[in-house]
Parts: structure tokens; sequence; C-alpha cells
């Protein structure tokens, strides 16, 4: 790595990423528990709604989604090897009839204004930004529908330099629980519910399952250096969590569209 500036995860090739993340059960931290938890502060859905998954990869959520509500959902990834995974894993659910896949960007979304009652995103809006998925996405949802998302937050103020530059290098617009708050109130949400994911969420959903995952990967590309790098910087990132996981972690905030 550079040693004036460390890589990030979009200095890496994309078709290795999807490989190395299609791989695992969930390409992000996260639980069954934290999904439904999330779920119980959306009122009001039943078998005619309609619910957006977006950045679902091969669909960890999604699964928990479809199994705790009623309704159609439509999961979007932009990597074609995720979808493939998806839909190959709700047509061993049985839940195909429920449950469309397809490939596309959560930066040019093909449906139509007011199309949804939910737009879920679990630890993918930094692709395109929190402020701005929030409120780009606003317009594809019903007045009274919900966004519920994961995203990067300082727990603290200040916080030791070394994560600091890390984050900030990853993430620009990593900030305070209080200042996202404020940006999706300023994107025309009421905030409905915000709370942090535990730590387990990281290191037995995340964490742990990538070191089998990552001998596999090394044992396929020998001697690459690019396939090596991004294993490098997999450890780096868990062992920077260990080290500093008071200071930063995944919220889930839920809002609910009001009209402006």
């Amino acid at each position: 790595m550079n040693n004036d500036k460390e890589q990030t995860i979009y200095d890496f090739d994309f078709s290795l990423l999807c490989e190395y993340f299609s791989s695992i059960e969930r390409q992000g931290p996260g639980s069954e528990e934290m999904t439904k938890l999330a779920l119980s502060f959306i009122d009001g859905l039943t078998e005619d709604s309609k619910i957006a998954d977006l950045g679902c990869g091969t669909g960890g959520q999604t699964a928990t989604l479809a199994q705790n509500i009623k309704g159609r959902i439509t999961a979007l990834d932009l990597f074609p090897t995720f979808i493939d995974k998806l839909r190959n894993r709700f047509a061993n659910l049985k839940l195909s009839d429920r449950v469309n896949g397809i490939v596309g960007s959560m930066d040019e979304l093909p449906f139509s204004e007011s199309e949804f009652d939910v737009i879920w995103c679990e630890g993918a809006i930094y692709n395109i930004g929190f402020k701005h998925g929030l409120e780009y996405w606003r317009k594809f949802i019903k007045t009274g529908g919900y966004v519920a998302v994961t995203e990067a937050s300082w727990f603290t103020e200040n916080r030791p330099e070394e994560i600091d530059k890390f984050w900030n290098e990853a993430y620009s617009e990593i900030d305070t629980i209080p200042n996202k708050v404020k940006q999706m109130q300023a994107a025309g949400y009421i905030p409905v519910a915000t709370f942090i994911l535990p730590e387990e969420c990281w290191t037995d959903n995340f964490y742990t399952p990538q070191k089998g995952a990552q001998e596999i990967f090394l044992r396929n590309y020998p001697g690459n250096p690019t396939a090596e790098n991004l294993i490098k910087y997999q450890r780096h990132e868990a062992e920077l969590y260990s080290k500093y996981k008071q200071y930063y972690g995944y919220v889930f905030y839920i809002g609910k569209k009001i009209s402006i």
C-alpha cells in the first residue's frame, strides 16, 4: 500500500471484488435480527405493497424481508453474479413469485415515481452517498412510505487519528448519528427510528466468515498482487474494527416520506 494514502475498496478490480464477496453469505455487516427490528418500525404493509431492496448483494437481508412481510420485492444490484445467486436462493426458498432480482444501478433506477411503499438498503448506500441516495430515492417512494438504510457512522465526536484517517479516505461522508438524522430530515423524511447494529453483525456475520473464504481466494490466485492486496485490505479493515469499534459502526436509519 502507498504510505501516503491507503487504498480504498474502490481501488480494486470489480470482477475480483464480485467473486470474493459472492463467496460469503453477507456482503456487509448485518443480521436477521436487525433486519426484523428495522421492519418492526414500518407500518401498513400488505400483500399489495411493493418493496425495493437496493444493493441487495446475494440476498441475505432480502430473504429476511421476504419471510417476514407480505408484498412483492424487487431486489437490485449492479453485479449479475450477485443477482444470479439471489435468484437461485429464492427459487430454493420457493419465493420467486414474490422476489424479482434485477441487474441495475441504484443511481439510475428503472422505476416509476411513487412506485414503492419501502426502499430498503443495507450496507450499500455509501456507493452513491447517504445524502444523495436519500434525496434521489425519495421520488420513487409513495408519500407516507418508508426508507430504511444502514450507514457507517461515528459514535463519538472525537476519535483516534488512525481510524479517522482510514474512514475519511474510504468514505468521506461518514458522520455522527445526529448529523445523519439531520440529513434525513432535510431530504424530506420524518426520522422514525435510529439504532446501532451490535458488534456481532460485524464480527460473527461479516469478518469471521471471510477467514475461510480468504484462504480459498488466495489459493485460486497464487502470486496475484491484486488478489493479495484485496485480502490484505479486508484483514486490515477487520483489525481496525477490533481495535476501534467503540468509535464507529453501522447504524440503521428509518425515515417516513412526507409532503414538502
